[in-house]
């Protein structure tokens, strides 16, 4: 059962916008250590931005300033919001969180399915 689901991967110019989203499946309690990772053709996987959950974002240094992530608790869902992206940002971008199921005291560590974000120039 996929218990982390992406949406919101595309095609874009430079310059567009995109909003990633990543949802717990119904079976999740609490969503901890959210963050986000991609991985480009030939490239090892790396860490785009991560949200604390006391709400501290770091980001890496290549989009700051034009990523954002945030995070919807009560739906149990995380955004990273994509701005004036470049052909560099292209990627299949993965999330990553510790899940917490019923009944609780102990989190898991689960991956994304993955969704590809193309930025032409």
């Amino acid at each position: 059962q996929v218990q982390l689901v992406e949406s919101g991967g595309g095609k874009v110019q430079a310059g567009g916008s995109l909003r990633l989203s990543c949802a717990g499946s119904r079976s999740v309690f609490t969503i901890n250590g959210k963050g986000w990772y991609r991985q480009a053709p030939g490239k090892e996987r790396e860490f785009v931005a991560r949200i604390t959950d006391n709400d501290v974002a770091n980001y890496r240094d290549s989009v700051k300033g034009r990523f954002t992530i945030s995070t919807d608790n009560a739906r149990k869902t995380f955004y990273l919001q994509m701005n004036n992206l470049q052909p560099e940002d292209t990627a299949i971008y993965y999330c990553n969180a510790d899940l917490e199921f019923p009944p609780g005291r102990k989190f898991y560590n689960f991956w994304g399915q993955g969704t590809q974000v193309t930025v032409s120039s």
